[in-house]
């Protein structure tokens, strides 16, 4: 995805985005905020509960479709889902000690998923012949707003239009399914289109949001203000936002849940232009599951000094030229290069769709990484050490409880991520079914965990470095310390390739000078290349928690990593804006401080 924003493009090539931009975390924040809550893991045995009043006007309007709905050539809903996402958020946001934004907000949105046909063939097969959009044309259903009351005339009215709708499309297009079967070539996969899982009851309380916008408004000002002694910051931003999620999901199988969520998150950023015309930008953002883990007001002034000094000290660093040769990249930063040109390939929907590369589709059993490193994939972890996780969930978007899934071990494809669209043997999902309301889940990433057997102190790995930069004689080495995102792409209509974005990258000389701080790079490669060149791990794994964008919208993840030796990288020089910098000085910054 070239553009970085919410919309996902739909055109080929189709790349798939991680961004931790502050105008993406607000806008996805507003919208949905599933993420962790403070607790140690879910339950292994939830047990039955009375429902709550919407979850039972949900199940009354279910069973009533279920046992009426029908078309003229009698065909019914074999499957039918309801999932009401009640979402309400905080945000206090601030700039040069002056709020830009204080508002709380809620809203309610309603899921309808219905499929017809049966487990082994239904409404959302991919159609091959013709027009389909590819998997983004694949909706099981539609989704609407519902009133924040429990008024159950209103709720029922909104269930009634949804289901109306979602099952003359998926009669309309299950005929076209049939049609597109007698008319193309065989399949390439046999799988079937839904998994028969066991049906889950569990409730938990509602999740309320008590944070006190007023002190926190305070706070923001006082911090804030520190870019005002700076006036080659163009753009600064502190801001607090808090969301709390309240999901009823119940199904025509028997699945009636409501799972709660709170989180938290202190986003500092602060924005510069080079003279040369590069725009630059660095963050930093706390990120937790209760309002009791937001950090003090100290600790938020000591990261936006440290902001403000990189942003500064990146304008005055010199460009890089294209580079290929080793690399270490820091534990954060590898979180997101496996996230990127790992994670997206062993989403298990990709495994069936025509449209994707399929990188790993037939790998399974063989060596995709080198022997010391194994990855898993676990939603069920709510922290890592003292900090909370993104991608922590009791249960998918599809009512499945979350599991934790051993993807490789010992650099050895084992299985993929599962939602309920099986794959080859793997007929079960494993919990990873996951989306942003309003979209059709999909197989998705939680908590990606890189483990590895071979590990060294970081100072090892520094002296590795420079030895592999004299093998190969190289005059530096490169360390990526931080990378703000990226995008992959997974299709067949363009190359297997990524992109990674970092923001803080360092020459490593070989022959001992002091590091130098660089700017302008992009790492590039394709997955398959760099997996190969991985030499050695540190042993200091570490957090990264973002949003990523893909099919089924933006979802909360995490990435944990230990920083990687690579042996070889490649590195490209950053586009950047051609526009001057501003004709006239700043405003005097120091006498408006003081007014």
């Amino acid at each position: 995805m070239k553009e970085y924003s919410q919309a996902v493009v739909q055109q080929q090539p189709k790349p798939i985005l991680t961004m931790r931009i502050t105008g993406m975390l607000f806008a996805g924040l507003a919208i949905i905020a599933p993420g962790p809550t403070p607790c140690d893991a879910p339950a292994e045995n939830p047990v039955a509960v009375s429902p709550d009043p919407l979850s039972a006007v949900l199940a009354e309007e279910l069973e009533h479709s279920m046992k009426h709905l029908a078309a003229d050539d009698g065909l019914k809903p074999y499957y039918l889902c309801y999932a009401v996402t009640d979402v309400a958020t905080v945000t206090v946001r601030g700039s040069l000690g002056a709020l830009r934004r204080d508002d709380a907000g809620r809203a309610r949105v309603l899921d309808v998923d219905l499929r017809v046909g049966d487990y082994a063939l239904d409404n959302t097969h991919q159609i091959r012949g013709g027009t389909d959009a590819g998997r983004f044309g694949r909706f099981l259903g539609g989704s609407a707003s519902l009133p924040i009351e429990n008024n159950p005339t209103a709720v029922k009215h909104a269930l009634w239009q949804s289901t109306d709708r979602a099952f003359k499309a998926a009669v309309e297009r299950f005929q076209r399914v049939k049609t597109d079967l007698k008319t193309t070539v065989a399949e390439e996969s046999k799988a079937h289109d839904f998994s028969r899982e066991t049906p889950s009851v569990y409730s938990e309380l509602d999740a309320e949001l008590s944070l006190d916008r007023k002190a926190w408004a305070e706070r923001v000002r006082r911090v804030s203000r520190l870019a005002l002694a700076h006036p080659l910051i163009y753009d600064s931003l502190v801001a607090v936002v808090g969301a709390a999620e309240n999901r009823c999901l119940v199904t025509s199988e028997g699945t009636r849940l409501k799972t709660a969520t709170e989180r938290f998150r202190v986003v500092l950023s602060a924005n510069t232009k080079a003279e040369d015309g590069m725009d630059l930008n660095q963050s930093y953002i706390f990120n937790c599951a209760s309002e009791a883990g937001l950090p003090s007001e100290e600790k938020i002034r000591e990261a936006f000094q440290k902001v403000i000094e990189m942003v500064l000290a990146l304008r005055a660093a010199p460009l890089v030229e294209p580079y290929t040769g080793p690399a270490i990249l820091l534990n954060r930063a590898s979180g997101v290069f496996f996230h990127e040109i790992f994670g997206h390939r062993i989403e298990g929907h990709r495994q069936k769709d025509i449209e994707e590369g399929q990188t790993f589709t037939k790998m399974v059993g063989k060596p995709i990484l080198p022997e010391f490193l194994s990855v898993t994939d676990d939603p069920t972890q709510a922290r890592f050490g003292a900090e909370d996780l993104r991608g922590f969930y009791r249960f998918d978007d599809e009512g499945v409880p979350a599991s934790r899934v051993d993807l490789v071990q010992s650099g050895v494809l084992k299985t993929f991520l599962l939602s309920r669209s099986p794959v080859l043997e793997f007929t079960k999902s494993n919990g990873h079914g996951r989306r942003e309301p309003g979209r059709q889940a999909v197989s998705r990433q939680g908590n990606l965990m890189v483990h590895s057997a071979k590990s060294v102190p970081f100072e090892k790995l520094h002296e590795m470095l420079v030895e592999e930069c004299k093998k190969q004689n190289k005059p530096y080495g490169y360390l990526f310390e931080d990378i703000t995102g990226g995008f992959t792409m997974t299709s067949r209509g363009g190359p297997q390739a990524f992109k990674v974005l970092p923001v803080i990258v360092y020459r490593i000389y070989a022959d001992g000078r002091p590091k130098e701080l660089v700017r302008g790079v992009d790492i590039v490669g394709t997955p398959l290349s760099c997996f190969s060149k991985i030499i050695a791990t540190g042993d200091d794994p570490a957090v990264f928690n973002g949003t990523c964008g893909a099919e089924s919208g933006w979802v909360p993840v995490s990435a944990v990593s230990p920083s990687i030796l690579v042996e070889q990288i490649e590195i490209e020089k950053r586009e950047r804006s051609q526009e001057r910098l501003p004709i006239l000085p700043p405003p005097d910054l120091e006498k408006e401080k003081a007014l």
